[in-house]
């Protein structure tokens, strides 16, 4: 069992660093609200740390779910910061969606006090990390992520390292990357079959046992049939995301045409006033404006 540090106790964060302490480990919680990180404490008889520097001290490992690269910067550097409270050997295992970057800057400045880093963005959504069911895609040095990986398996369906620092970000670019285009096929699938007059349950049952089937299909199309769209990952967040996505293209050359024109369609929910609802809303502005 390890001494470990949970900073940033959003939907996510929250119910893993909650696994975390049911397989044994010691737990201390930082969030930026405070009282969330109290709530934690009492539900798994954890500590909870005023700072990260706090946090972080005397931890083994220091995992962090926050929400941008200046957010991940806030809890790593200064005074106050995780870096600061950490021992020599101590591990950063950082599950926010960022950019390769700042992975590689916060690695390297890691590196600098004797520290290890490890970016490992996480998939799977808020009930991926309630079940404890995430797909964790990694990068950074072999021998420390085979020393985080046992950690992470308390939360994780399947962890990977995919190879140096950066290659765990640029791994999850390509999970959303894919996710914008399946989401707004499915949308469209399922906008043409209500304008043709389709069941499209009936489609689905059908359509889902063959070729077309995957995880959106399976367990978002009841609820985007029912205009339903406050469960999972927001709009604003998936923004954020491809933003890094189509950065990185423009920096490696690489052509993401369908990721642009689905940027550009969140962007129109975003204008409908859907920033906080989940990703499958693509169909409801098909609904609205197609």
């Amino acid at each position: 069992m390890a001494n470990c540090a949970f900073l940033g106790l959003g939907v996510m964060g929250f119910p893993m660093a909650g696994h975390l302490a049911s397989a044994g480990h010691q737990v201390t919680v930082y969030n930026r609200t405070s009282a969330k990180a109290e709530t934690w404490a009492k539900a798994h008889a954890g500590q909870a740390a005023r700072t990260p520097r706090e946090a972080a001290a005397g931890a083994d490992f220091v995992m962090a779910c926050v929400g941008n690269d200046d957010d991940l910067r806030s809890v790593c550097l200064g005074d106050d910061g995780a870096f600061a409270g950490m021992g020599e050997g101590a591990i950063f295992v950082d599950h926010t969606t960022v950019s390769a970057a700042v992975t590689r800057e916060l690695y390297a400045a890691a590196a600098e006090r004797g520290i290890a880093f490890v970016d490992a963005p996480i998939s799977g959504g808020q009930a991926g990390a309630e079940n404890g069911q995430l797909s964790i895609m990694c990068g950074g040095d072999t021998q420390a992520y085979d020393r985080a990986e046992p950690i992470m398996a308390a939360y994780a369906k399947i962890c990977r390292r995919i190879g140096e620092s950066g290659a765990g970000q640029m791994t999850k670019m390509c999970n959303q990357i894919a996710i914008a285009g399946l989401v707004q096929g499915l949308s469209e699938a399922l906008h043409f079959a209500e304008k043709a007059g389709l069941d499209g349950r009936a489609v689905v049952e059908v359509i889902s046992q063959g070729a077309a089937g995957s995880w959106q299909m399976a367990n978002r199309y009841e609820t985007m049939l029912d205009d339903h769209f406050d469960h999972g990952f927001a709009v604003d967040w998936m923004r954020k995301d491809l933003d890094i996505c189509l950065r990185t293209a423009n920096e490696t050359a690489a052509s993401l045409p369908v990721t642009a024109l689905v940027d550009q369609f969140y962007k129109d929910v975003q204008k409908m006033g859907g920033g906080r609802w989940d990703t499958s809303s693509l169909f409801k502005r098909l609904r609205v404006l197609g």
